[in-house]
């Protein structure tokens, strides 16, 4: 049982309070989709735990798996060691027909619309993946627009996946694989002066480009196809990686996940929101609530 005692500062203990209700929601996605455990030799192996991270262009969410991956120590490990391993949507983006690539070279290609994305290799990638089999993941060129022939990514079976991108959430077959889906939730003004830089400096875009394909394709096709799918989430984090109570959180349970700790079925509560302090509701369940400040919410 999780106990707070009453020597620990009152801001600590509202932070323990937050965990162990965080937790429950954990647990309660777990039951949902539970993780399979099979023995072989003595040895204990398991389903990788499979976790979908989507949100808005430049919404932080690739920055939101690095800092998992470094909390947990895994960022500079060899490829082989690595007990979890994060994948970006972007490596399967579809093959471009000539006259999509002259188009996409001008500003003119709408690579935020689903059917950019070649979902069918995706999922056939995550079901390796779920079946414990290494697997080739592409690397993406952002300056040709297309899958690089020459690299890739080898993954090998991990105890954790996370899988980012605009879009991770949209294809059904896709999204009902995530044992848990995180949704990174970013101010669009935030978002859009964070990819302006990012493009002109690393993607070898013009300012008028960037900011046309922003109007025109990314800005429409956030709001019909990547925000709508917002409610598919399990948990939800404002501010992206600025959010450390949030992954801390999170952290904490893939903790739990690579030490093959199998968690409590607790109270099961809705999906919930990274953002403030607490509170009880008076009745059998708890009702998260605050500022929109670093707190779990309904």
């Amino acid at each position: 049982m999780f106990r707070i005692s009453r020597n620990i500062p009152t801001a600590y203990r509202g932070y323990l309070s937050l965990l162990a209700s965080y937790r429950s929601i954990i647990s309660a996605k777990m039951a949902d989709k539970p993780v399979d455990f099979t023995h072989a030799n003595n040895i204990e192996n398991k389903t990788p735990f499979l976790i979908g991270v989507a949100g808005g262009t430049a919404s932080g969410k690739s920055t939101v798996c690095q800092r998992i991956m470094e909390k947990l120590g895994q960022q500079h490990k060899e490829q082989t060691e690595r007990r979890v391993v994060c994948i970006s949507q972007d490596s399967f983006y579809r093959t471009l027909a000539p006259s999509e690539r002259l188009r996409a070279e001008r500003g003119q290609f709408n690579f935020d619309h689903p059917d950019a994305f070649d979902d069918k290799n995706l999922l056939a990638v995550l079901k390796d993946i779920l079946a414990g089999k290494k697997v080739e993941v592409p690397e993406y060129d952002y300056i040709t627009n297309s899958i690089n022939p020459h690299r890739s990514h080898t993954i090998y079976p991990a105890d954790v996946v996370l899988i980012e991108g605009i879009l991770v959430f949209y294809f059904p077959e896709v999204r009902e694989l995530f044992h848990m889906k995180l949704f990174v939730d970013t101010d669009s003004d935030t978002r859009l002066a964070r990819r302006v830089p990012r493009d002109i400096m690393e993607r070898g875009r013009d300012l008028e480009q960037v900011l046309n394909q922003y109007m025109n394709f990314v800005k429409p096709a956030f709001e019909e196809f990547c925000l709508p799918t917002k409610k598919f989430a399990d948990v939800i984090i404002p501010r992206g990686a600025d959010n450390l109570v949030a992954i801390d959180l999170i952290v904490h349970h893939i903790w739990d996940i690579m030490y093959k700790k199998r968690p409590s079925l607790n109270k099961i509560i809705p999906n919930g929101t990274c953002n403030g302090t607490h509170e009880e509701d008076g009745t059998n369940g708890r009702r998260m609530s605050g500022s929109s400040e670093d707190t779990l919410s309904r």
